[in-house]
């Protein structure tokens, strides 16, 4: 009889709760952001452990910029020097020339001044030889690369309209000249994939996407494939320039293929400036990378927001655990940290930079 009872009352709850009904409530996916429970220990870096070179960043306003109030931001966080890619601002030859003069005055020993290439008039007959003999004078002048911005394959147009492709055969001069002249071209090509995938609940990038809709290029008539395929074909064919393929070149999430088109590109570096919440969430894959491909990766970071650099410290050196990532419309997951040897932390944070680039001081990296 016990038995029997004991049955009953057991299916009779399994049967109630069977039968129980969710509350009826609703929540936004961005109010959803519960904090977390889990208690291991924290390691919150305000500076590295390395002096580093931040070879992404971007200055606009150094032409007429107190560079001292700079400098005290970048020695708070062991920054040792800065790589402004805007050079030209807008595209002038006045910006870059004052922007250069600046920090000659100031500070030389701490910034890197960028150049940049106009590419509306490729049309004349002229422009590329124009173009190489403007870059030309821009290093003489103290720019120490040429940074290409995205607009270049998804924007500009020449004077019928047609959208001027990366691989344009009319700008080979200038990859040639920047081989010829021993300066590195950082290229941004694109943007994240799932800019161009449809904006719904299976895009990784939706609360992005609609917070920024602007960054939307899903009915673009360029393809993701396409833009980054045209990026590709300028490394193949320029084997004697260095070429810094930004964001990782948006491979972030599949490093195997970053390391398929790093060992056929031996020309193509790369750097993790806005990417890091990718290595993040795969700290043991993106240890292994980072180790194996150590020679061509540099540190950068995009956006001047000082309290934001202590994610990419922490995601580099320490081991800590599922902690966030300071825009959640980036990344909503938790990330892990790498915990990188010395060694390799010193060739992301200086040393491959300073191959690069002509003209870094190495004594301000010790040994």
């Amino acid at each position: 009889m016990k038995i029997g009872f004991v049955f009953l009352l057991s299916f009779g709850l399994s049967f109630s709760y069977a039968q129980e009904k969710p509350l009826e409530m609703k929540m936004d996916f961005e109010d959803y952001d519960p904090p977390s429970s889990l208690v291991v220990e924290e390691h919150k870096l305000a500076r590295s452990k390395f002096p580093f070179i931040d070879i992404h960043n971007h200055q606009f306003s150094m032409p007429i910029q107190d560079l001292s109030k700079l400098v005290a931001e970048m020695d708070k966080l062991n920054m040792a020097v800065m790589v402004n890619l805007s050079g030209r601002g807008m595209g002038s030859s006045e910006h870059l020339a004052k922007a250069v003069e600046n920090v000659n005055k100031t500070f030389p020993a701490r910034f890197v001044v960028f150049t940049n290439v106009e590419f509306r008039g490729i049309d004349d007959p002229d422009w590329s030889q124009r173009a190489a003999k403007q870059l030309e004078e821009d290093v003489k002048k103290g720019a120490k690369g040429l940074k290409i911005y995205k607009s270049l394959g998804m924007i500009n147009k020449d004077k019928d309209g047609n959208r001027i492709h990366i691989d344009d055969p009319r700008i080979d001069p200038v990859w040639a000249k920047c081989g010829e002249l021993g300066i590195p071209v950082l290229i941004h090509s694109a943007d994240p994939r799932q800019f161009w995938q449809p904006i719904d609940n299976k895009n990784e990038r939706w609360l992005e996407l609609k917070l920024h809709p602007t960054r939307r290029h899903d009915t673009d008539p360029v393809s993701w494939e396409t833009i980054i395929q045209e990026q590709h074909n300028i490394f193949r064919k320029h084997p004697k320039t260095k070429f810094i393929n930004a964001h990782l070149g948006w491979y972030g999430s599949d490093l195997k293929k970053l390391g398929q088109l790093l060992d056929e590109f031996p020309n193509m570096y790369t750097e993790i400036g806005a990417v890091i919440a990718e290595l993040g969430r795969q700290p043991r894959a993106a240890k292994a990378f980072l180790t194996k491909y150590q020679d061509r990766v540099l540190f950068g970071k995009d956006s001047w927001v000082p309290d934001e650099y202590e994610t990419y410290f922490r995601v580099l050196e320490t081991e800590d655990e599922y902690f966030p990532y300071h825009k959640r419309y980036h990344a909503f997951w938790r990330m892990y940290g790498l915990g990188l040897p010395d060694e390799v932390l010193k060739k992301i944070y200086n040393k491959n930079a300073m191959k690069l680039i002509p003209g870094i001081d190495e004594k301000m990296f010790g040994k």
